[in-house]
């Protein structure tokens, strides 16, 4: 059984950092590829970047691209997202998602395993 556990979520004020942490376990993930999203109170959930297990291949949307990174460490089955320069427009709760996709995909039907969420508050 899948389980994705995201940790490092908080009460931040803008310009600051913050990293967040998925712990992925059940199964070994190459050939997947993971995806962090988020969602803000009355939108709708969107992709904000994923990497590909197996190269460490990285792909970003256009709002948090230069601003965040998301990296992995295999020993750990962790895969965390470093998040800089946070504005009060990145406030939402934050998903980790696996999928078995052979390219980093952005819609959320792509991705069949999700974590519980963790909320990241940014204050101007």
């Amino acid at each position: 059984q899948v389980q994705l556990v995201e940790s490092g979520g908080g009460l931040v004020q803008a310009g600051d950092s913050l990293r967040l942490s998925c712990t992925a376990s059940g199964r070994t993930f190459s050939g997947y590829v993971m995806g962090w999203f988020r969602q803000a109170p009355g939108k709708e959930r969107e992709f904000v970047g994923g990497i590909r297990w197996s190269d460490e291949s990285t792909y970003y949307a256009d709002s948090v691209k230069g601003r965040f990174t998301i990296s992995r460490d295999s020993a750990k089955n962790t895969v965390y997202l470093q998040m800089n320069s946070l504005k009060p427009e990145d406030t939402a709760v934050y998903y980790c998602a696996a999928g078995r996709n052979y390219v980093i995909r952005t819609p959320t039907s792509a991705y069949a395993y999700w974590g519980q969420g963790t909320q990241v508050t940014v204050s101007s």
